[in-house]
């Protein structure tokens, strides 16, 4: 401010009131023209003196845009001219976080980013946040020089050099007064661990202190010993002895545990006429006799509130009161459920959707004007959009109207559904491949899924054109036709050729359940090589016509990254409507996915696959030849088809079991990247379950502008000397 007074001494002109004839403002961008008069408080005509400018010229210093403001007037021309404070146009820090996503926390976190004005005293708060997150980090003692650049005068680069101070290892952990829970018990939930003999090992921990979350950790032992049952435990705040010459520390925990208790009586008080509370009961977590465990009142009080609220009472509270006897050791526990009144739904508001029609989105929201609210309705119609895959984000609010009526207000960010694709790669099976394709599951945002895609490579050349409707004028009723030719080349065993179509009709019994129907027309011509040429195969064109029922579930929370739900299909294909061929085919798969971010405070998932084929009632001459087993969609460690019909047996394989358990972080979040982790394992046999495969490795999965890729790194387990592995593999594709 001082700087602001000596600067109002540089004004040209006298103290003497005059006339205002006009204002002009030079070099000012930060702030519109009308703020600027706004701010100066004079128009044409008015009188004005050397106070109204010097106060005019501090205000205009409040903003914290500028760093000189000088005023010169000329028979009452007034002219305001201003020096702003340089942009920062690049921010650069060295020796810490090098991913993308990670830098554009640090920068949140920091008060500081790109297009932001540059003050000595940003920069100084920016250097000072670095050090408190190395500091919690456990990095103590570090240094951070910051250098800038001058690019021009309204623009400045900054640069971060960060040397991390030294890492505080905690070696050794107290717990004293245990005696009920022990001290492995505690590792499992606390972020700060003791260090282990082979810490560099995976698995095993480094004991790197992490401050942050010292402060949490009492609170987590505490909800250990109620998970167990001792309401009474007692838990000190965590008091760290640190050696700063060196760096290591010891951590210690007092510990009181008290007595663990039983439930005893569990009342609910709700009106019967509204939900009868002797049923509720029954289906409670919480169970009379039983240990008593935190969590599952925590799930119970969820359970009650949802209960009641699909009744439409969307405002439900759910209160309990716990009474502990301690000289019973038992714990009774009141709900007091407060109800409120009946909602009903006002009105679906929709917003986001620039492409997608809103009778598209409509399907999928479960909830309709003059329709009684139910939370788990609201809850599914969330779930229900984000399992379509037109959308990246869905966010559905609930806006109070009236006491008891609310809105819906539904907003979507749409996701890319169209691709033109034109890319290639290089396969250990399929060699040099090529790939082009055209495809939108949202033409014209009407929801229905239109493509046609081209792959070549030296052992395949596929060509397909589809389009299916999911939702036919927004009913229960779909429907698909596909047009296709394919020819495959099997090593030197085989060659196929075949052209057909297919047409398909389907209903949605449920929210989660659909059937349908597919009819297959194919015409296929087969040339062995003289030298694989067995008793048992021809030479041969033959015409299959076969029709298959399926019937398929899905509860699960998005199209692309599903953390929760399963899906589960089986179908039966009956080959013989008046073809060459004639068999049975069953299919049966099934997934399911579990996300442990409320449980672990990081984006862990976990997915478990399964899939079982059978094949049945096949004459060897007219049909293929059975099933295969290795490479991406069955066994990866090993090369496609290393396994099967002319490779090391001469049985057709007519029962195919595979399995696969995968571990899946995030890697890059920004670019929707993440890491796989996975454990295959097959079996596959003539009548029988004979031979079996296994593999693990890991893969990158990228949800990537041209579609879902996949780059796969496999290894064999027990590799079979006689089967070709795969060490890398990729897919792309839905």
């Amino acid at each position: 401010m001082k700087k602001a007074i000596v600067l109002s001494l540089m004004i040209t002109f006298s103290s003497a009131s005059m006339l205002v004839n006009s204002i002009k403002f030079e070099n000012l961008s930060r702030i519109s023209h009308k703020i600027a008069l706004e701010n100066v408080a004079l128009s044409k005509g008015d009188t004005y003196n050397i106070k109204q400018i010097t106060k005019a010229i501090k205000s205009f210093y409040k903003f914290g845009y500028f760093d000189d403001i000088s005023v010169e007037q000329t028979n009452g021309n007034i002219v305001f001219s201003f020096t702003e404070k340089p942009s920062i146009v690049n921010i650069e820090i060295l020796g810490y976080k090098s991913r993308d996503d990670e830098k554009s926390l640090l920068y949140d976190k920091m008060g500081i980013k790109k297009g932001s004005m540059y003050t000595k005293q940003r920069v100084a708060k920016a250097k000072t946040a670095l050090l408190n997150m190395l500091k919690i980090e456990g990095y103590y003692n570090s240094v951070i020089e910051v250098s800038t650049e001058n690019i021009n005068k309204k623009s400045i680069a900054l640069k971060f050099e960060v040397n991390k101070g030294n890492q505080i290892i905690i070696t050794k952990i107290n717990y004293h007064g245990t005696n009920k829970l022990s001290k492995d018990d505690f590792e499992s939930i606390v972020a700060n661990k003791q260090k282990e003999s082979f810490s560099w090992f995976m698995g095993r921990n480094d004991g790197e202190m992490k401050l942050e979350q010292l402060q949490y950790e009492h609170a987590r032992i505490k909800d250990l010993y109620f998970q167990n049952g001792y309401l009474d435990a007692k838990v000190s705040k965590a008091f760290s002895k640190i050696d700063f010459t060196t760096n290591r520390s010891e951590i210690d925990f007092s510990i009181v545990e008290g007595n663990q208790y039983k439930v005893g009586d569990l009342i609910i008080f709700l009106d019967s006429s509204i939900k009868d509370p002797i049923k509720l009961i029954e289906k409670l977590k919480l169970k009379k006799d039983k240990i008593f465990n935190i969590k599952n009142l925590r799930r119970d009080v969820k359970f009650i509130k949802e209960e009641v609220a699909n009744l439409g009472y969307a405002y439900t509270q759910v209160k309990y009161d716990i009474r502990k006897d301690t000289k019973t050791n038992i714990v009774s526990i009141n709900f007091n459920v407060i109800p409120g009144k009946k909602v009903y739904i006002n009105d679906v508001i929709i917003s986001g959707n620039n492409r997608t029609l809103d009778s598209v989105i409509r399907r999928d929201i479960y909830l309709a004007p003059k329709d009684l609210y139910s939370l788990t309705d609201f809850k599914e119609s969330k779930n229900a959009l984000k399992r379509s895959g037109f959308f990246e984000g869905v966010d559905i609010q609930e806006q109070r109207v009236s006491e008891d009526k609310i809105n819906l207000l539904v907003t979507v960010q749409e996701a890319r559904t169209g691709n033109i694709m034109v890319g290639g790669g290089y396969g250990s099976y399929d060699k040099l491949m090529i790939n082009a394709g055209i495809n939108d599951k949202n033409i014209f945002g009407s929801g229905i899924n239109l493509g046609f895609s081209v792959d070549k490579s030296s052992r395949r050349q596929n060509y397909n054109i589809s389009v299916s409707n999911p939702s036919i004028n927004d009913s229960k009723y779909s429907g698909s036709f596909n047009v296709f030719n394919r020819q495959s080349q099997y090593d030197d065993d085989y060659k196929d050729n075949s052209n057909g179509f297919s047409l398909g009709v389907g209903k949605k019994f449920s929210r989660h359940t659909s059937g349908f129907v597919n009819y297959r027309y194919s015409l296929t011509d087969r040339d062995y090589s003289s030298s694989t040429l067995s008793s048992g195969q021809i030479d041969g064109r033959w015409i299959t016509s076969s029709i298959t029922p399926s019937i398929s579930y899905n509860n699960t929370d998005d199209y692309y990254i599903p953390r929760s739900g399963n899906q589960a299909q089986t179908s039966l294909e009956l080959s013989g409507l008046g073809g060459d061929t004639k068999y049975i085919k069953s299919n049966t798969s099934f997934k399911t996915y579990y996300g442990l971010e409320e449980y672990l405070d990081y984006d862990l998932i976990l997915r478990y696959k399964a899939n079982l084929s059978i094949y049945e009632n096949y004459k060897d001459k007219v049909t293929d030849s059975g099933f295969y087993i290795g490479g991406p969609r069955t066994v990866r460690g090993y090369r496609s088809y290393a396994y099967g019909y002319l490779r090391h047996t001469n049985e057709v394989q007519d029962r195919m079991f595979i399995n696969s358990l995968e571990f899946s972080i995030p890697l890059i979040e920004k670019s929707k990247m993440r890491l796989a982790f996975f454990l295959d394992t097959g079996i596959i046999g003539h009548q029988k379950f004979e031979k079996q495969l296994s593999g693990y490795g890991a893969q990158i999965e990228w949800n990537s502008p041209m579609g879902p890729l996949k780059f796969i790194f496999g290894r064999p387990i027990n590799e079979d000397e006689d089967l070709s592995t795969s060490k890398f593999e990729f897919t792309m594709g839905y």
